[in-house]
């Protein structure tokens, strides 16, 4: 196989119709590394809306248990990467999301929010320092993906295109972008999380280039201070000389899901997909608000926890935000 074998395959299939197919090459075959990557930054993002950064300080889950949280959200988004919409994992892991959610007074229109983050960073990510930009049908592709998602989530007027979610992101932060004290709570712990993956001598390093991938409306919102010129030149530099080195190797021959990243810690002998997650004071046996057939009950449903992909090259990556490992998927 070919480098761009893969991209032609894409391009052969419609992206409506396709649309899993589709993101499954693009997030397992193509760019595993950068679309972890980007999914860990998109959800930071999120963290500088006052309402969601606030909410998720409440509960106690991201400052206090941060390694479980982001363990539980890759794992369960990953699923229905893996498995697909209408598979008994599949929808055991949409249950365990919308249970979660309908346990707090979370509004639509930041749940839209958070679904129009997985639709535009990864794109703006991979543009940036993959080894290939998007196609067309790739962007096509990851919007229906996520539209599919929130549809089962029950998320009400998302949006139907890429350029409609993109409109809708840069809207939504241009609105909403501000300081909170929980919202740099969470960023802090998810900055600590990120640095505990490496050792302690590296934790400054780590940190400086994880501030360098954030862009001014982030910085501010955290009030964190402006990181030097140089260091962002370097780090960007280093993450598009990585895409560059990516686009000389030989194509990935075997899908690598991000339950296979060495992030994912929290699992070393194996999970259900059913007890992922938080359950909230009387709310274990809470119904989801969207139907999604009967109950699993099979083993399908038991995931593996997996270890460490191929090497990665280049700068590091980040950890449910903006900077991260350098480990797991090369590409």
């Amino acid at each position: 196989m070919k480098r761009y074998d893969r991209l032609k395959e894409i391009r052969r299939l419609d992206p409506e119709r396709d649309f899993l197919r589709i993101y499954r090459i693009t997030a397992t075959l193509e760019f595993p590394w950068d679309v972890t990557r980007a999914l860990e930054l998109a959800l930071y993002r999120t963290y500088a809306v006052p309402g969601i950064g606030r909410l998720l300080a409440e509960t106690g889950e991201f400052p206090g248990r941060p390694q479980k949280r982001y363990d539980d959200t890759a794992l369960l988004l990953d699923t229905v990467v893996e498995h697909g919409f209408d598979s008994e994992s599949g929808r055991t892991a949409i249950r365990r999301i919308n249970q979660m959610h309908r346990s707090y007074d979370i509004s639509n229109d930041d749940m839209r929010y958070v679904l129009c983050t997985f639709v535009v960073v990864p794109r703006r990510w991979v543009d940036a320092y993959g080894w290939r930009r998007f196609s067309g049908h790739e962007r096509h592709a990851i919007a229906v993906y996520y539209r599919t998602l929130g549809k089962h989530m029950g998320i009400q007027d998302i949006p139907g295109s890429y350029d409609e979610f993109e409109r809708c992101l840069e809207d939504y932060e241009a609105e909403h972008f501000g300081w909170d004290e929980g919202g740099r709570r969470v960023s802090d712990a998810t900055l600590d999380l990120m640095a505990s993956w490496y050792p302690r001598p590296l934790a400054p390093l780590v940190r400086g280039a994880s501030m360098a991938l954030l862009d001014d409306s982030l910085l501010q919102a955290f009030r964190y201070e402006q990181p030097h010129p140089a260091t962002r030149a370097l780090v960007r530099g280093a993450l598009r000389a990585r895409g560059r080195a990516v686009r000389l190797l030989p194509p990935r021959r075997t899908p690598h899901y991000t339950r296979q990243n060495p992030e994912i810690k929290g699992y070393p002998d194996g999970y259900v997909v059913a007890e992922l997650g938080t359950f909230p004071a009387g709310r274990r046996g809470a119904v989801c608000p969207v139907p999604h057939g009967r109950p699993a009950t099979d083993p399908a449903t038991a995931g593996t926890a997996g270890t460490a992909g191929t090497a990665g090259t280049g700068a590091a990556g980040t950890a449910p935000g903006p900077a991260g490992s350098g480990s797991g998927a090369a590409e």
